[in-house]
């Protein structure tokens, strides 16, 4: 395991943040916010990161992907979470795509997978069903019929489901509420008759969507893998989840961290550079020691994707518990560190601490994945 970026990968994230703090800077997001606009991402950066392959990162060649490794994938979005940049990457690359990867037949690949690549087809995952993390707290019903299937049910904060053309859609087609088993993955149109979407603006300006499915009929090619056995491939693709949102919460808390030293460094209070205080030198040593303990765990996480590591459930559930932990600290620390100009929507400290917040609760929040690393050790 390599927790030290190769040459190719360190040149690869400095020509992503390069972009990015030309294309998508965090002025570009206040924008985004300000017009309240209906994606809450541009489609014109979209269009340009798929140029630069990065909707294929880690898509196969075969496919028309870059192959580039979760690895990249993860040195991408920490890159976007420095300059809060919004796009369609996580939902569709991540969590779309890595679903029809791992469970698609070769039919349903050849025809998806292609159109991610180059920006095409968006995606998104409707699994939620309540307030918190729950992967197996599924009640919506997915019942076979003569013509395919009918599914029936409400999914809860569907990252960029308002904007996502298919949805990878988890249902129950057997079991009870709570069970892993009987859990089955359908590939879903938003535009087909009886599926209904409502925009939802989070605490950090992004969008999610609730969805209700109202007896809408699909077709038999519609299942995504093995009937009621979706568990192993949804338990993947949540890790990969995991593993690429804590690499974007990194990039958010390094650059928090950086921009608190560079105003500790500057700003002067009772005759003095306020960074000469011991007390808030104690500080950064903190967030500079928390914030090393959150890059390691990242990496460990993003390169068992990639080696396909027996240990990537507990490595993704450790990095995400870091980050939860590190991003809240780090966060905190740099709102008052900044003093009370830190509380005001003059600083962009505070679109970062509201960014932080929503991505702990995305995928599970930190006592969900201790108890989750607690049982995979065998307590």
């Amino acid at each position: 395991m390599s927790l030290v970026p190769s040459e190719e990968q360190r040149q690869f994230a400095d020509t992503a943040r390069e972009f990015l703090r030309d294309h998508a800077p965090v002025t570009a997001f206040r924008q985004l916010r300000d017009s309240r606009d209906p994606l809450g991402y541009s489609m014109d950066l979209w269009s340009r990161m798929a140029e630069l392959g990065w909707a294929g990162i880690t898509i196969p060649e075969q496919y028309g992907g870059l192959d580039f490794g979760f690895a990249g994938m993860g040195l991408l979005l920490q890159e976007c979470g420095r300059t809060l940049a919004a796009s369609p990457l996580f939902a569709t690359c991540v969590l779309g795509a890595g679903a029809v990867q791992l469970a698609g037949n070769d039919a349903q690949k050849d025809e998806i997978l292609p159109l991610v690549a180059t920006g095409e087809l968006r995606l998104a995952l409707a699994l939620e069903e309540s307030h918190r993390h729950a992967p197996a707290g599924v009640a919506m019903s997915a019942v076979r019929n003569a013509g395919g299937w009918r599914l029936n049910g409400v999914k809860q904060f569907v990252a960029d489901g308002n904007s996502a053309e298919r949805l990878v859609v988890v249902a129950r087609t057997s079991g009870s509420t709570g069970e892993e088993q009987g859990l089955s993955l359908f590939l879903v149109d938003t535009g087909a008759p009886g599926v209904e979407r409502s925009r939802l603006s989070l605490l950090d300006s992004r969008n999610a969507a609730r969805v209700i499915f109202n007896e809408v009929q699909l077709e038999a090619g519609s299942l995504l893998g093995e009937e009621g056995n979706a568990w192993p491939v949804l338990a993947q693709v949540l890790d990969r989840g995991r593993a690429a949102l804590s690499a974007e919460m990194l990039g958010g808390a390094e650059e928090c961290f950086d921009r608190t030293v560079a105003y500790l460094k500057q700003r002067e209070q009772f005759g003095a550079v306020i960074g000469t205080f011991q007390a808030l030198q104690h500080r950064a040593a903190q967030m500079f020691a928390e914030l090393e303990l959150f890059r390691t765990a990242v990496r460990a996480a993003c390169d068992a994707v990639d080696t396909n590591a027996a240990m990537l459930p507990m490595l993704a559930s450790l990095a995400k518990a870091r980050a939860n932990d590190g991003a809240e600290l780090i966060t905190n620390e740099a709102v008052q560190l900044h003093g009370g100009i830190g509380t005001t929507d003059e600083l962009d400290i505070g679109l970062f601490l509201k960014r932080s917040r929503v991505c702990m609760q995305l995928l599970g929040d930190s006592a969900f994945h201790r108890d989750r690393y607690a049982r995979l050790r065998g307590f």
